[in-house]
């Protein structure tokens, strides 16, 4: 930790525990890295909204959302990538053309969260807060980033190749592809993270779980897989941890300090 200027966590599976908080003990580490002027931030595929309400007590100075298509410093917009009112249509039309009229979707725009569900996600999980429920048919809305439930890997595929300006990486979790404008990504992102605060990729240490983490670990200076991360994950970490339900980030951050 001796070099390093900002903590970037994912969200799920990361900072958060199965119960979707921030343990407290997480927190008061975290405080601690702020009293030694590291910077924390959050790089999350989840909409800014959403991400926000998560993290109430947390206050990042970095929050990257939506996959990294929108990214604020501060609490000010530094970057955003958003698809235009008609073409965020003809992919939602795309994506039911290969996977079927009833496949099920969600859009990000800056101001909400949309999805189609068959059912209420919110009765399962009431951390999908205030989603709006739509079918899309007359959607008219500029969008950060689109998902869709695909269970046939052909189609996947296909959708992929139709989609061309979109970078599209699979959840481990489920059977949900997300697709961004092309080139956004989280490591894209941890670059206009750089560039805004003048700093490098080496002195940001980076934690994550999923596979849309592995190229923002790989990147930056010290790449942290949690305990409970895919294989994919740990493979590429330069350390695997305790998981986000063990307080893996905070007996880390305390073990680094220990050694300072």
């Amino acid at each position: 930790m001796e070099n390093c200027r900002l903590l970037l966590f994912d969200l799920d599976g990361t900072l958060l525990g199965s119960d979707k908080r921030i343990s407290q003990k997480t927190l008061q580490m975290l405080q601690k890295c702020r009293q030694k002027d590291i910077l924390i931030g959050v790089c999350t595929s989840r909409g800014e909204q959403n991400a926000l309400s998560f993290i109430e007590e947390l206050q990042p100075d970095v929050l990257i959302v939506s996959g990294g298509a929108l990214i604020k410093y501060n609490n000010e917009y530094i970057y955003k990538a958003e698809f235009s009112k008609e073409r965020t249509k003809q992919m939602i039309s795309a994506a039911r053309k290969v996977c079927g009229a009833d496949c099920e979707i969600t859009i990000d725009t800056i101001n909400a969260h949309y999805w189609n569900y068959k059912t209420d996600p919110k009765k399962q999980d009431q951390s999908w807060g205030d989603s709006i429920y739509t079918d899309f048919k007359d959607f008219e809305e500029s969008s950060l980033k689109m998902c869709v439930e695909i269970f046939d890997g052909n189609q996947a595929e296909k959708l992929q190749q139709l989609l061309t300006n979109c970078d599209c990486i699979r959840f481990s979790d489920g059977y949900w592809y997300k697709f961004t404008p092309k080139a956004v990504t989280k490591e894209s992102a941890v670059l206009k993270i750089c560039t805004a605060l003048g700093m490098k990729p080496e002195e940001i240490a980076a934690f994550g779980d999923d596979y849309a983490d592995i190229g923002m670990l790989q990147m930056c200076g010290k790449g942290i897989a949690m305990g409970n991360a895919i294989e994919e994950v740990k493979e590429k970490a330069d350390i695997v941890i305790g998981s986000n339900d063990d307080d893996g980030i905070a007996e880390y951050l305390e073990r680094e300090f220990a050694n300072e």
